[in-house]
């Protein structure tokens, strides 16, 4: 029974150089064509309202509930945007760190902050469905469509449309779950 290194596996050590010469043309390219650009401050100023927006309108009463939700969400699109990334469905030029591969600011600030608000003010399955496939189809066949325009977003083999389920059903999915955890804590 052989017992693999991967410190020693030059296929692993060729993946690694690889990763190296990426992280490097990313910041590179994020020096010279992203940092201070158009979409930059787009990206940086975009992010800056969101969040005082969002500040001003919260319901304090509800902040751990509300944003727990926006968490949640925020972490579920971080790790698709991570896995389609990864897998070359799409991909971000431009973006405000150039470090994390997926674009922090859509899908860690904007994108919850507007979950949340949906969440927020639609308390009702049906009101809250209503919203949140409105403001999919917004995401999936307005803003995706607008960044692409942009240069931001570029997709590779991915289509509109299959974004528009995905952002319902991680919305719906992450209502009904903490639905359950609020009547959980109210039994207890």
């Amino acid at each position: 029974m052989a017992v693999y290194f991967l410190v020693g596996n030059s296929e692993w050590q060729d993946i690694i150089q690889l990763r190296r010469q990426i992280r490097d043309m990313l910041i590179d390219y994020w020096h010279t064509y992203s940092l201070f650009s158009i979409n930059w401050w787009l990206l940086l100023t975009s992010t800056i309202i969101f969040f005082i927006i969002w500040v001003i309108i919260l319901d304090k009463r509800r902040i751990i509930e509300i944003a727990s939700f926006g968490l949640i969400i925020g972490t579920t699109t971080f790790i698709m945007d991570i896995i389609g990334n990864s897998l070359v469905l799409w991909s971000y030029p431009d973006r405000i760190i150039p470090m994390i591969t997926p674009i922090l600011e859509i899908h860690h600030a904007q994108l919850p902050i507007i979950y949340m608000i949906v969440y927020q003010y639609f308390s009702t399955w049906k009101s809250f469905f209503i919203a949140l496939s409105t403001t999919s189809f917004v995401f999936s066949f307005m803003l995706e469509p607008l960044t692409m325009w942009l240069g931001i977003y570029e997709i590779y083999h991915w289509k509109y449309i299959y974004s528009f389920p995905i952002y319902i059903l991680i919305g719906c999915v992450f209502r009904l779950i903490l639905l359950k955890v609020k009547q959980i804590e109210k039994a207890e």
